[in-house]
């Protein structure tokens, strides 16, 4: 990735147009009895989570092109409609999340947009939008049983899953920790390591993979293959939370 601000900016917007993509290849071919297969997120089947996503792109794009209207949107109100017949609800996605990001690329990277947990940047609100649809897709391509590979992309879901940790720990209502966590990591492919943060008492180690599902509850951390060193690394990963919305916590030998 490019050191220029804008270049990155410019390279997790197309990332996440490649994750809409490769969630799409999954489902794009289904009939609305395979988007009637229930996924590993309780209650929900294929058709439920891929309508979940179109509201939370619709609600993204009035985020981006109507601001002021965030608030009000966010509330119910002007809330469309949401089709009921599957062929709708698989091009209700498509359009939304076109719309997305074709706002983001019309966005300058510095630029703050409202959000649900509140104002977060262009590159932030990318990133959130690309973890969205990621961990969704994970619970797709579960229930369908087919591969979801993991790819480089992977890298802006880790590195918000850090920047989410203050977060995590307001949204449970116990103090952050003072020091901080290292976080180290195997990039897909084996031959990169991905790294933040310089504690050496408070370390979080192994996959991406791994560490991006824990990070969106797709699986608990005691259910991973992850290292976890030192009492404030452990604390958060057991309530790790990187999506806006009530604290939860992951279940354990969630299939």
């Amino acid at each position: 990735m490019s050191g220029s601000p804008e270049d990155a900016y410019r390279a997790i917007v197309g990332d996440l147009d490649d994750e809409g993509a490769a969630l799409d290849a999954v489902v794009g071919g289904l009939d609305a009895a395979g988007a009637a297969t229930a996924t590993p997120a309780a209650g929900w089947d294929v058709r439920d989570t891929i309508a979940h996503l179109a509201g939370a792109s619709w609600l993204a794009a009035v985020a981006l092109t109507e601001p002021d209207a965030f608030a009000d949107r966010l509330a119910g109100a002007g809330r469309p409609p949401a089709p009921t017949a599957w062929d709708g609800v698989l091009t209700r996605w498509r359009t939304e999340r076109a719309r997305v990001v074709a706002g983001l690329r019309s966005a300058d990277p510095h630029d703050r947009f409202p959000w649900i947990a509140g104002p977060m940047s262009a590159r932030s609100f990318a990133a959130a939008q690309l973890m969205e649809t990621w961990a969704h897709g994970v619970d797709v391509a579960a229930a369908l049983g087919v591969p979801y590979p993991a790819t480089a992309r992977l890298r802006h879901i880790a590195r918000l899953g850090i920047r989410t940790r203050p977060f995590t720990f307001a949204q449970h209502g116990i103090a952050l920790p003072d020091g901080e966590v290292r976080v180290v990591l195997d990039a897909p492919g084996g031959r990169v390591v991905w790294t933040w943060g310089q504690s050496t008492t408070d370390v979080v180690r192994g996959d991406a993979l791994d560490f991006c599902l824990v990070v969106t509850q797709r699986r608990h951390v005691d259910d991973s293959a992850l290292e976890v060193s030192g009492d404030d690394a452990r604390a958060w990963m057991e309530i790790a939370q990187a999506f806006a919305g009530p604290p939860t916590v992951a279940p354990r030998d969630r299939k």
